[in-house]
């Protein structure tokens, strides 16, 4: 019972409810709750103390930035559930609480958007900081192996990169991506390449116009690192992978190169490899594979999530089914 009444007396303060309540949609700095809740920087930091200590949050240093986030599993995970359905329902303050989060998600996208916009040409250019390109497509390419790869969904495509590399071999293949000038870039990419099957279209990675288990590979190349909430962007991707299909994600590996974050609006400096296992797992995705590429301060991770229940033979046709969202 102690560990209950620890986090019960933890939570039992208005401003850490509220906390609670926003850290619930996705991890969060200091300085957006700050922003968020309106209070100062010492009195933010004392209620994270006191969360971070009854192990209902947990701290993600990285770099010059520190994550919160509610703890994803155990005791405090369903306790928080459940406080935080009560705590908002019909709460002015709450409601307040997210629409100010909003504001603060809606700000990232933008300075996201207008950093996409200035560097859509040069955008290969860029992802090729950390390692060769050759070798990193070669690599993904031994990653996924001889078998054939079926309906392919790029997440996040940019300048279609990955749909240039792989389109060639999947049945058919589609790329999506909320940045226009990206989408211009990829489909002038694709018709120079003669990739007839290949195909761009706006749609957000947090809720894929696409119906459950309707794709056979999934790629998400170097995209992660700019998501509000990496986790979410994962289980909507395992959410249209067919049984048996996989999900290739190509990110880096935990790093210190501050400038990323500064100047390229990377929110988090890479990622490990528990981090992502974890991910997978609460997906219901099995983590079958890593490769890694190390560059002269980066290191590229290739990470290989399957579905579970492979059928014999892959889909051949009739792939893309629609779902009802529509975006």
């Amino acid at each position: 019972m102690s560990p209950l009444i620890n986090i019960l007396r933890a939570v039992a303060e208005p401003t850490r409810l509220r906390i609670m309540a926003v850290c619930a949609e996705g991890e969060l700095t200091v300085s957006e709750l700050i922003q968020i809740l309106g209070q100062s920087q010492p009195r933010v930091s004392r209620h994270l103390k006191v969360l971070t200590d009854a192990g209902v949050l947990e701290r993600v240093p990285e770099g010059n930035w520190v994550f919160h986030r509610i703890k994803p599993d155990g005791l405090a995970a369903e306790v928080v559930n459940a406080l935080v359905l009560l705590a908002q329902a019909n709460d002015e303050e709450a409601i307040l609480d997210r629409r100010r989060l909003e504001g603060v998600k809606a700000e990232r996208r933008e300075r996201a958007d207008a950093y996409f916009r200035k560097n859509a040409t040069e955008w290969n250019a860029l992802c090729a900081l950390a390692a060769d390109e050759p070798r990193i497509d070669s690599a993904i390419q031994a990653v996924l192996g001889d078998r054939t790869i079926g309906d392919l969904l790029d997440i996040g495509t940019g300048t279609g990169r990955m749909l240039e590399l792989l389109g060639g071999i999947a049945h058919r293949a589609i790329g999506i991506d909320l940045s226009a000038d990206m989408l211009s870039v990829a489909r002038a990419n694709l018709t120079r390449a003669g990739l007839a099957r290949c195909s761009v279209r706006k749609a957000n990675m947090y809720q894929l116009p696409f119906a459950d288990r309707s794709v056979d590979t999934v790629a998400i190349h170097q995209v992660l690192h700019y998501a509000d909430d990496p986790a979410r962007a994962i289980d909507e991707a395992a959410r249209v992978l067919r049984p048996g299909g996989r999900l290739l994600i190509a990110d880096y590996a935990p790093h210190a190169v501050e400038l990323l974050r500064s100047e390229h609006h990377h929110r988090r400096l890479g990622f490990s490899d528990d981090e992502v296992r974890s991910w997978l797992g609460a997906a219901g995705l099995t983590l079958e594979r890593i490769e890694r590429l190390p560059g002269d301060s980066l290191t590229v991770v290739l990470w290989l999530g399957a579905a579970q229940t492979a059928p014999a033979v892959l889909k051949a046709a009739g792939g893309f089914k629609a779902a009802v969202i529509q975006t």
